[in-house]
């Protein structure tokens, strides 16, 4: 019998379709994505943010997974009511979720990355209840 948390521990895997579409999404980033993949990587090495990672069903735009951090950057298609279920699944996967517009990351960068110092920093001194659980 599988104890309950070494079950929470089994990664889970995306369906391949989201593994295909997110491969084609890395190749053609948007200029805001473009500009806070270069931000994330100057400010925040040692999070290892990713591009384009498939959580559940959705693809997000960048994830640490070590900090369980998802950045967002949002164009005029995203509000909070048609992101809200997106919302719910990323978050029950245990990941803290931030919100950028794309005009605030194209013209305010240096803003942006203010508030992502500070959840950061709370990932680092509040880490994942599931972390050093992997191998056992």
């Amino acid at each position: 019998m599988i104890h309950p948390l070494q079950a929470t521990s089994v990664k889970k895997h995306p369906p391949s379709i989201s593994i295909a579409r997110a491969r084609a999404l890395r190749s053609n980033p948007t200029d805001a994505e473009r500009r806070m993949w270069r931000l994330l990587g100057e400010a925040f090495p040692q999070a290892r943010f990713r591009r384009q990672v498939p959580i559940r069903h959705y693809i997000v735009d960048f994830a640490s997974h070590p900090l369980k951090l998802v950045v967002e950057i949002d164009g005029g298609q995203h509000s909070p009511e048609a992101d809200a279920e997106r919302t719910r699944a990323i978050a029950a996967e245990g990941y803290r979720i931030v919100r950028f517009w794309n005009h605030e990351v194209m013209e305010n960068g240096g803003g942006c990355l203010v508030g992502l110092k500070e959840l950061v920093q709370l990932a680092h001194r509040h880490p994942s209840p599931n972390e050093g659980r992997g191998r056992q």
